[in-house]
């Protein structure tokens, strides 16, 4: 499974998220509202791996700014191998100094992440749909391009593991 440094996002901007995610689904495209009984929020993704401690990475990032206050602009829809879709997060020089702050700290401590969320590699995102079906790709495209752009601010952060359940938040 996937377990994650995620950042969460202010209200309006998660209520337009879910809004897209519903409407996606009443189209017959899965997303993350229909996975794991809804525990999913929409949010950025820092770091990534297949399993992530939360004590040792609370300790690593104690006094970092993980961004919370942060601007995010999504600007446009991007698809991964494999039908991921997602809503492309313009990468400012802000959110990279979170995210190379982040990774120095991860690093520093030993803890290892999947090398495609690293500084230089990572694109930032915040994932809609980790399967559309080809024939509703068109579909998906034209449903996420009807909300863009979205104007976010950083609310929170948390390691996350639904899997597992876990949910350790990193911000008060």
């Amino acid at each position: 499974m996937v377990a994650a440094l995620e950042l969460y996002l202010d209200v309006n901007a998660t209520r337009r998220l879910r809004t897209l995610w519903h409407a996606l689904e009443a189209e017959g495209i899965p997303t993350l509202a229909s996975l794991l009984a809804e525990r999913h929020r929409p949010h950025l993704s820092l770091v990534a791996a297949a399993r992530l401690e939360p004590e040792p990475v609370a300790a690593a990032l104690a006094d970092l700014d993980l961004g919370v206050g942060l601007t995010l602009d999504l600007d446009f829809v991007g698809q991964f191998v494999g039908r991921v879709l997602w809503l492309g997060v313009t990468p400012t020089a802000e959110l990279l100094e979170v995210h190379r702050a982040v990774h120095e700290r991860l690093t520093a401590a030993g803890i290892d992440v999947w090398d495609h969320y690293r500084p230089g590699r990572w694109v930032p995102h915040c994932t809609v749909s980790l399967r559309v079906p080809n024939p509703l790709l068109a579909t998906a495209l034209r449903r996420c391009l009807e909300i863009l752009p979205v104007r976010a601010t950083v609310t929170a952060a948390s390691v996350t593991d639904h899997a597992n359940d876990i949910a350790h938040a990193l911000t008060r």
